[in-house]
């Protein structure tokens, strides 16, 4: 196995292979795909044709160009669009940390938006990929050719976490590059200002951008299970320290859930969907989660 197909996860595929991610509202979209376009009027309008990729509803081939020009393809009509999935992925030194002999928190993060991408992409979903720290790092370019999953996880693989992270200009810069709606989904430890985080949020939700937050975190990050003295090494310019964690566990816990509390009121502030997503997890879960959410939302609207 290569670096980058350690992030297809095949248990977690099969899982993920029979669902459907769908926005909320309307998208600008490219090409004919699961979702509502903003551009369609009064009645169902043919647009043009593109070639017929497996997996399309036969209903839409346009039979009449396969008998005269022996060529499949699908009409597409106003009504329909594709999603523009951007994955936007924390490449940040916190990110590295991780238990000996499990998933760092990068890795797990990386699986989940390597999953995503497998789901938008066998949706005909065009999708691109961000890394960031306090800027953004890396991309892979908005596209729905199949070849892309395999950027996206080259990408993810080929970069190592070694800088601090700063949301908000990361955020604000992608609010201002996105000129079209569209869904984007960042995956974090969040282990940065809230309310910085909730101006940069802001940006987006003002672009009519559909939000998801994934908030990676080790299950040591929740419970701080540690015992005796120990020497627990800083990351994005934090110090060494020594000490026993028994002395501050109950502080460190209260600390953590006060930190976890505030995301929660935020993210219902901004009106973004939200999940937790312990490292210990399968990686369907959150996403599978996520999508219930999604779901029960739209049905909520109806």
């Amino acid at each position: 196995m290569t670096n980058w197909e350690k992030y297809f996860d095949p248990d977690a595929l099969a899982r993920l292979s029979s669902l459907e991610l769908k926005v909320h509202a309307v998208v600008e979209g490219m090409i004919s795909g699961l979702h509502r376009s903003p551009y369609n009027g009064q009645s169902v309008e043919f647009i043009d044709h593109r070639e017929y990729v497996p997996g399309d509803d036969p209903r839409h081939i346009d039979w009449k160009v396969l008998g005269r020009a022996d060529r499949i393809v699908i009409k597409r009509y106003e009504e329909d669009t594709n999603l523009r999935g951007h994955l936007i992925l924390d490449a940040s030194e916190s990110m590295r940390y991780g238990q000996p002999g499990r998933l760092t928190k990068y890795d797990y993060a990386g699986t989940l938006a390597a999953s995503l991408a497998f789901l938008l992409n066998r949706q005909h979903d065009a999708i691109s990929l961000s890394l960031f720290d306090g800027k953004i790092a890396e991309r892979v370019p908005l596209s729905t050719h199949p070849t892309t999953l395999m950027n996206v996880a080259q990408t993810i693989s080929n970069l190592v976490p070694k800088e601090k992270t700063d949301l908000e200009p990361v955020l604000s810069q992608l609010a201002q590059e996105l000129p079209r709606r569209g869904m984007v989904t960042i995956i974090s430890d969040f282990f940065a200002p809230i309310d910085k985080l909730e101006k940069g949020l802001q940006e987006l939700r003002a672009k009519k951008q559909e939000v998801i937050l994934i908030h990676v975190m080790d299950q040591t990050e929740l419970t701080f299970p540690f015992e005796g003295n120990t020497l627990f090494k800083g990351l994005e310019d934090y110090p060494e320290v020594m000490l026993d964690p028994r002395a501050v566990r109950d502080a460190y816990l209260e600390e953590i859930q006060e930190f976890l509390d505030e995301m929660e009121a935020m993210v219902s502030r901004v009106g973004v969907d939200y999940r937790l997503a312990p490292t210990h997890e399968p990686f369907d879960i959150p996403i599978v989660s996520i999508l219930a959410q999604r779901a029960q939302a739209r049905g909520g609207r109806r």
